[in-house]
């Protein structure tokens, strides 16, 4: 064999060799860091010390220069001007022969520059000569840790916490660095570390030197930190009497305490605050309103430029549809809070489901800043076992039309800030999930520029985390935009909502009861199924929550026949034979809904079995795993429901599509072990 055969032979084992097993760890940050560019810089930091190394090792072309203007006025040659440009803005201008630059009024925009830079030669789209100016629409996003102290983390599916607390502030996790690394390689600037359920312990001397260390490594990366804080701090930490708000004492508690944190984390951004909801404590304990509590904080920190979120998540025990209390219990208070106040409102009025519309706070509290808050762990969406590509809902949420000030108050626009709730956990691959990982990266992206497609977000972290190659981007890229509207199909179609079985959110329970709960914990209290017809009425006639809305939108709502599908069953009580747009009836409808999604995963399935190929064994193989339990729990979500809502319609399912494989008698009889599931399924 001449060497030109040998040759030939090991370049043909190399392509039929499987790529090398990999693990998920470094998420979409896979550049070959054997580059060895020329990068230089006008000024010296930290934070430019981190683009610089980026790049020197991972950009492959030969010349970069980061630019930091010296003076006010910008130099034409920089590239940069002021017009639309933040303070962590950048732009990207040069071509190959005479090298890069890299402009921005700070060392944090550097740094997502050449964040960018990179990113645009990680998905093959550098194209010369460069021309880009971008600034992030939003100044604080945020992800938002629902992680307890004891290592836990609520709603969490990828392991324990990554803040070793036991181990701080002595030893210092490498995760720490890569967090923050991931994190500002997508414009995510600042991170609430602890749940919102909080613990007063966070707050203690002890704690906070931890908070100080995780604080040292995130910040060259250009994140603050944050923290959740308990209302009742005053009076479990030090014993004070009351922690009424109007109350000097416990003002000067909260002066004293703020003072405190500042001298330890100069830097320290504000408190996240859950109050009065789900039995944590709050203003309203004392008779005050949550203007009275969140200006109390707001006072104390606006020394140091610290800013108060507060959490317009709200429902108390009454007769009123819980879908309009948030709103009812903020808009008389619009206007009377603090400048450094900003209210935190979930994107639908209800609780992170698998679809809402937006809530009407959105675009109505107009004296008042209001942030949007979104979930990126899948607590309604099948935890980390389910593929759900969340940009597209995310997508439809921010372009939604509120009408707040006429035709185009797109939800996007309302708002001065975006926080997502994490979905990262110590696991390996981080988010429980290989897949999942693309929900993390797709809210930083949004977060940075609500324009942005959900077309473009998963082209791009598919491209840096798997393949270039055509034949593997577009069917997964398919199968990603399609995750979503799947998972609603085979679990709450048509505006349903909230059917999940209790505690844990996983898997169907339409029929369950928590004996002696409250009406709203119950899943009938939101589907209302009986003999006419379901759904929950909430128009004029009913609950009336459509009156929240603007013009004209309450009216569309408001009508039965203009009311749109993937609503009708959260505005209306529909009967089953009414008759939808495309001629079926309702019960019809939602049968043809819950197969399809079936069908949907199964397609999923087909789809990336065929990529095995183009991804390394790991990944492929826990996939592959994680859609099989997903086609599983499809079929569970249409037999349970279907058969359910079939008691009540009395009608057949319709003879074209796919019977139910399970009797409703043996699924009312599941009791899932939820961790001992999600183990299992790792």
């Amino acid at each position: 064999m001449t060497k030109y055969q040998l040759l030939t032979v090991l370049l043909l084992l190399f392509c039929l060799t499987p790529v090398r097993a990999e693990d998920g760890s470094r998420l979409w940050l896979r550049a070959d860091a054997s580059a060895q560019a020329k990068v230089t810089a006008n000024k010296k930091s930290p934070t430019i010390d981190i683009a610089i190394k980026e790049l020197q090792t991972n950009w492959h072309g030969d010349k970069v220069n980061l630019v930091i203007p010296a003076k006010a006025g910008i130099p034409s040659s920089a590239g940069l001007t002021k017009e639309g440009m933040t303070g962590e803005g950048y732009s990207i201008t040069g071509d190959a022969k005479k090298g890069i630059t890299i402009s921005a009024f700070s060392e944090q925009g550097l740094l997502y520059g050449a964040y960018h830079l990179l990113r645009l030669q990680e998905t093959g789209r550098v194209e010369y000569p460069l021309n880009i100016q971008e600034s992030p629409q939003y100044n604080l996003r945020i992800l938002n840790h629902w992680d307890n102290l004891d290592g836990t983390v609520e709603r969490g599916y990828a392991g324990h916490s990554i803040w070793k607390w036991d181990e701080l502030p002595n030893t210092i996790s490498p995760r720490y660095k890569e967090y923050a690394r991931a994190n500002a390689s997508i414009g995510i600037n600042a991170t609430v570390l602890n749940n919102v359920n909080a613990s007063p312990k966070i707050l203690t001397a002890e704690l906070l030197e931890k908070v100080k260390a995780i604080a040292n490594e995130l910040r060259p990366y250009g994140i603050k930190v944050y923290l959740s804080v308990n209302f009742s701090s005053p009076a479990i930490l030090d014993g004070l009497k009351t922690s009424d708000p109007l109350d000097k004492d416990v003002q000067g508690w909260w002066k004293n305490k703020v003072k405190e944190i500042y001298r330890i984390i100069p830097d320290f951004g504000g408190f996240l605050v859950k109050a009065n909801s789900e039995g944590q404590p709050g203003p309203q304990d004392f008779g005050r309103t949550h203007a009275d509590g969140a200006n109390m904080l707001a006072d104390a920190l606006k020394p140091y430029h610290g800013i108060v979120m507060w959490r317009a998540f709200v429902y108390s025990p009454s007769n009123e549809d819980r879908a309009k209390q948030a709103y009812l219990e903020f808009m008389p208070l619009d206007g009377q809070f603090r400048d450094n106040v900003i209210i935190q409102v979930k994107n639908g009025p209800i609780d992170f489901q698998p679809r809402e519309p937006f809530s009407p706070l959105f675009g109505a509290m107009k004296h008042t800043g209001v942030m949007a808050e979104v979930q990126v762990t899948q607590e309604y969406l099948g935890h980390s076992n389910h593929l759900a590509f969340l940009a597209p809902m995310w997508q439809e949420f921010l372009e939604s039309d509120t009408y707040a000030n006429g035709k185009g108050s797109f939800v996007a626009n309302t708002i001065s800030a975006i926080a997502g709730v994490s979905n990262i956990g110590d696991d390996i691959n981080w988010t429980g999930s290989h897949l999942a990982q693309a929900n993390w990266y797709a809210f930083g992206r949004l977060a940075w520029n609500p324009q942005l497609s959900s077309e473009q977000i998963a082209d791009e972290w598919i491209r840096q985390t798997f393949s270039q190659d055509e034949s593997f981007v577009e069917p997964v890229k398919t199968m990603m935009l399609n995750s979503w509207e799947a998972v609603v199909n085979y679990m709450m179609p048509l505006g349903l909502h909230h059917i999940f079985a209790v505690g844990h959110h996983y898997g169907p329970e339409p029929w369950g009861i928590i004996p002696g709960g409250r009406p709203d914990w119950q899943p009938w209290y939101f589907h209302n199924a009986d003999t006419i017809g379901l759904g929950f009425d909430r128009s004029s006639t009913g609950s009336n929550a459509v009156s929240q809305y603007f013009s004209p939108l309450k009216e569309e709502f408001n009508d039965i026949n203009t009311c749109p599908p993937p609503f009708l069953l959260w505005f209306h009580h529909v009967p089953w034979q009414y008759k939808l747009q495309n001629g079926r009836s309702l019960w019809d409808e939602l049968c043809y809904h819950y197969d399809l999604g079936v069908q949907q995963v199964r397609d999923f399935q087909k789809v990336w079995d065929k990529q095995e190929s183009y991804v390394d064994a790991e990944r492929f193989q826990h996939v592959q795993s994680r859609l099989k339990i997903q086609a599983r729990d499809a079929q569970w979500w249409k037999d349970a429901c279907l058969l359910y809502f079939q008691e009540f319609s009395k009608q057949p399912v319709p003879y074209d599509i796919e019977r139910p494989v399970n009797d409703l008698e043996q699924l009312k009889q599941v009791r899932l072990n939820i961790s001992n599931y999600e183990n299992a399924s790792r």
